[in-house]
């Protein structure tokens, strides 16, 4: 197991750190608000969440979601905002262009522009699967990027929402500009889906200048979730004060470790292991 810096405990019986998770359940436990959820906990994070779809999914596929009520929604941001108050958010599945504008609204209401929001702009699965109706693209664009701290798009997301084909150094940067002139403040352009590269490139971007992260590639068929798991490593780094590029970093060395412990779960793609930092001292 490799080395990875953590972020400082709270002490027992002291009130941790509050982050909120915006996204989809995962029946299958791999990815979703369950794969946030674990990454919170193994960070010394309290999570809430507001469930927005719940899906039948395992590790082969999804097979089905079902969309949670708008009010529903939005009355999970303002229960847990008003009350226990959070310090950064992040969003995974969102599943159509009613739950974006939702979110997106109730975020204004609750006044809570000056937070960190993570926007992972989940559109399908690992295996392809649509989580995210494609007329919802516009209002991903329009709506929400504007709201966000940074958003963290792989390349089949970036080739979505900015119709750029990112094979190379060149194009990633291309698709980094046109990205963030859709409103976030910070664009993370994974590479992770470059898979002839012997490296994971990502490249962060914030109108002005380009910081780089490549780790190694870990060889491993079992990296569901891995996605979710490096926002929300990210959102935490966020709510401990980090600076985003720090945030990203932090999170890059996070998921890497998170890959090097993944583990078969299933007949298909098993999960990162954010519990590798159970056996760490």
């Amino acid at each position: 197991m490799g080395t990875v810096n953590l972020l400082p405990l709270t002490p027992p019986g002291s009130t941790p750190v509050r982050v909120l998770t915006i996204a989809g359940s995962d029946s299958g436990g791999g990815a979703g608000i369950q794969a946030d959820l674990r990454t919170f906990a193994m960070l010394g994070i309290h999570g809430c969440v507001a469930v927005v779809a719940v899906t039948v999914q395992n590790s082969l596929g999804v097979k089905a979601f079902h969309e949670i009520p708008l009010d529903i929604i939005a009355g999970q941001i303002e229960a847990v905002t008003s009350d226990i108050g959070i310090a950064s958010a992040k969003t995974g599945m969102l599943a159509s262009a009613e739950i974006i504008e939702t979110v997106a609204a109730t975020w204004r209401t609750q006044g809570l522009e000056a937070t960190p929001l993570v926007v992972d702009p989940v559109c399908a699965s690992m295996h392809g699967d649509p989580l995210l109706h494609h007329s919802a693209l516009d209002s991903l664009r329009n709506t929400l990027f504007p709201l966000a701290t940074l958003i963290t798009p792989n390349l089949d997301e970036v080739r979505l929402l900015v119709d750029i084909d990112v094979i190379d150094e060149d194009s990633q940067h291309r698709a980094a500009q046109a990205l963030h002139a859709l409103g976030p403040k910070w664009v993370l352009v994974k590479g992770g889906h470059l898979r002839g590269a012997s490296e994971s490139p990502d490249l962060l971007y914030d109108g002005r200048e380009f910081h780089q992260y490549s780790t190694p590639r870990i060889d491993t068929g079992h990296d569901h979730g891995a996605g979710d798991t490096l926002a929300a490593a990210t959102t935490c780094a966020l709510a401990h004060g980090y600076s985003v590029p720090d945030a990203v970093g932090f999170a890059k060395g996070w998921v890497t470790e998170c890959l090097r412990a993944a583990y078969p779960l299933g007949h298909g793609h098993g999960p990162v292991n954010a519990l590798f930092r159970l056996h760490t001292r």
